[in-house]
């Protein structure tokens, strides 16, 4: 078998591998990429390397019954993924209108996959196959794999598993999890009885072999009191660390129940690179040239993914349901051949675009006992302050990037992906911020404050706003010292749960003393398990149950996110509806502290009025 090539995609290239059929069609959402930043590529060489036979369907048309029959029925099942996005958040912006381009599919033409990806691709499948195992993974299914709110139809929906029709879901990363089913139906077990893996999630008419479990309150509950929810999913957010994360059972009547098993445990360093090490094309599929390549390419061919996971903790972030607090980290060795690799490249001008992971600064566990007792429940790591247990260190990082910068044909390293700033702040050693100023910034860091009032900084659990200040001040600093003339761009969101518009002008006037207004600004988006979303959704913030404001109305989201934009003119109506409403109009007018002339005079047409109107007065 030849396993420097693609897996196939259609029957003739399952063929010409010497293949009667495949032990797992997978089923994607996302044009096929066999490149270690896209989950399905990850699983599927994962597979393959243990002597599995994967085809890949990827983008079928759902609606024609023969195009699922591509490779006949497969041996073992299928398994389905929507990609490496939400495909709601794919489609949709945050006020729900409709995107103009998918950078997953070929050409990054919209429409190639259906809204619920997961639900309506596995419906799909049972129309053709009604008995076959179907594994369902990857983000859409792993942050749905319990009762969530779906901010699209503004509804609690049931665990995906149960109007998904599929058998398991394999939740977080799943290299682990994959495998074990896989082995398991092997062996011959009944995909029924495969309810002991770890990473999984499985329904069930009867209790009676489940053990050692915390039952939620049932869905009948949580439809019943939005306070009930909150409980739950707190319960459910105390349970993602796979040392400490109990067996959770949720209740759907009392002959059907949805339990999920603890967590995986996390990748050994040596496992992590095995997995990078897999025999990766790195790009599309050759059939997607003539529609034009794959858009998301771009972005991460020439980066580098050296951790995963994130203790950073933050409320509007999946992370900590999806990778976990625990991070894991590829070894030096292993990232430097796949840099070596890249150089390689015919299309690499020299530049390293990225490295990192969901932090790129993270480049060990948060503590030393975290690898063998797990995180904290009820408690962060750097929220509120950072814990005196918490390990702050950029020699490892910052060893790595010196070693890549050394790499022939390497001319710059640049860290994309972002940097927790109050990590480097609590860090006594400057060494890693003199050299991400002189060596990994192109022109601008982007860091992520989120905001500037302590009052929402505390919802969203991010550090005080001082320390965002004390860190812009160390990087103006250093960056003078080096004769460098580079910037911070600092993300935003508004509307994130705890904003009034009080706090919203809060961030407009810091934004005014600091003359800067952003292109882009992230008003929150309410996707599946986060702690704010759940804020969004109960009006309360779940690990104190506290009544939280949530600006819901899309006219006040509307004003806030024009208040950080003020300058721009076609906003001028919102702005002044916010501050009038937030009674603050002593920021309408001339005066240097303003954030917007009175009505219909910009500066330009005040002075002509003042000219046409004493003109007048004249004759």
């Amino acid at each position: 078998m030849d396993k420097n090539g693609f897996l196939p995609v259609n029957h003739k290239e399952m063929e010409a591998r010497g293949w009667d059929r495949p032990d797992f069609v997978y089923l994607i959402g996302d044009a096929y990429v066999d490149h270690p930043s896209f989950g399905p590529a990850i699983i599927s060489r994962v597979l393959e390397s243990r002597g599995y036979r994967i085809a890949i369907l990827s983008q079928p048309d759902w609606k024609d019954e023969k195009v699922i029959q591509e490779f006949g029925r497969p041996r073992l099942g299928f398994l389905v993924s929507s990609g490496n996005m939400d495909s709601m958040v794919n489609h949709y912006s945050v006020s729900k209108k409709r995107r103009k381009s998918d950078a997953y599919t070929p050409g990054g033409v919209i429409g190639k996959r259906p809204d619920y990806a997961v639900v309506v691709y596995c419906n799909y499948i049972r129309r053709v196959y009604k008995d076959i195992p179907i594994i369902i993974g990857g983000i859409e299914a792993s942050l749905r794999r319990l009762a969530h709110y779906d901010y699209w139809s503004d509804k609690l929906k049931r665990s995906i598993l149960l109007d998904s029709q599929a058998d398991l879901i394999s939740y977080g990363m799943g290299e682990r999890s994959i495998v074990e089913i896989a082995e398991a139906l092997d062996s011959g077990i009944d995909i029924k009885d495969i309810t002991f893996i770890d990473g999984t999630v499985f329904r069930t008419k009867t209790l009676d072999s489940v053990y050692d479990a915390k039952i939620l309150p049932s869905y009948e509950e949580l439809l019943s009191d939005r306070k009930n929810y909150a409980k739950s999913f707190y319960i459910q957010y105390c349970n993602t660390d796979p040392f400490s994360g109990k067996r959770l059972v949720e209740p759907y009547s009392d002959h059907l129940y949805v339990v999920q098993n603890p967590p995986s445990k996390p990748l050994s360093q040596m496992e992590m690179d095995d997995i990078y090490a897999l025999p990766y094309m790195r790009t599309y599929h050759p059939s997607y040239e003539k529609l034009g390549g794959v858009p998301a390419i771009s972005e991460i061919k020439f980066s580098l993914i050296s951790n995963r996971g994130c203790f950073g903790g933050c409320s509007f972030c999946a992370l900590t349901f999806h990778q976990g607090r625990i991070v894991q980290t590829r070894s030096h060795e292993s990232i430097i051949e796949e840099a070596k690799q890249m150089t390689q490249d015919p299309q690499f001008k020299g530049y390293i675009h990225d490295v990192g992971g969901p932090t790129a600064n993270f480049r060990r566990p948060a503590c030393d006992k975290q690898m063998t007792k797990g995180a904290c429940i009820n408690k962060q790591c750097l929220f509120p302050k950072p814990c005196k247990n918490l390990v702050v260190d950029h020699t490892d990082y910052r060893s790595l990037l010196r070693k890549l910068r050394q790499l022939p044909k390497v001319k710059k390293v640049f860290i994309r992906s972002g940097i927790r700033f109050d990590y480097v702040m609590a860090d006594p050693d400057s060494s890693f911020i003199r050299e991400l100023c002189e060596y990994h910034v192109s022109g601008q860091l982007k860091v992520a404050p989120e905001h500037i009032s302590e009052a929402v900084l505390k919802r969203m659990g991010k550090p005080e706003n001082k320390v965002y200040q004390a860190f812009v001040k160390r990087y103006q600093k250093i960056n003078e010292q080096k004769g460098k003339k580079q910037y911070l761009v600092p993300y935003l969101m508004s509307s994130h749960p705890g904003s009034t518009l009080k706090e919203a002008v809060e961030l407009a006037e810091y934004l005014r003393d600091l003359g800067y207004m952003p292109e882009q600004v992230q008003d929150f988006y309410p996707t599946p398990s986060t702690i704010s979303t759940c804020m969004y959704y109960t009006g309360v913030d779940p690990r104190t149950m506290e009544r939280v404001y949530v600006p819901v109305n899309p006219h006040e989201k509307a004003m806030q996110r024009a208040l950080i934009q003020y300058r721009d003119p076609k906003l001028y109506s919102l702005v002044e509806e916010a501050l009038q409403k937030a009674g603050r109009t002593d920021l309408i007018g001339f005066g240097p502290k303003c954030l917007i002339r009175p009505k219909q005079i910009s500066k330009k047409k005040h002075t002509k009025e003042y000219k046409l109107s004493s003109k007048k007065r004249r004759s």
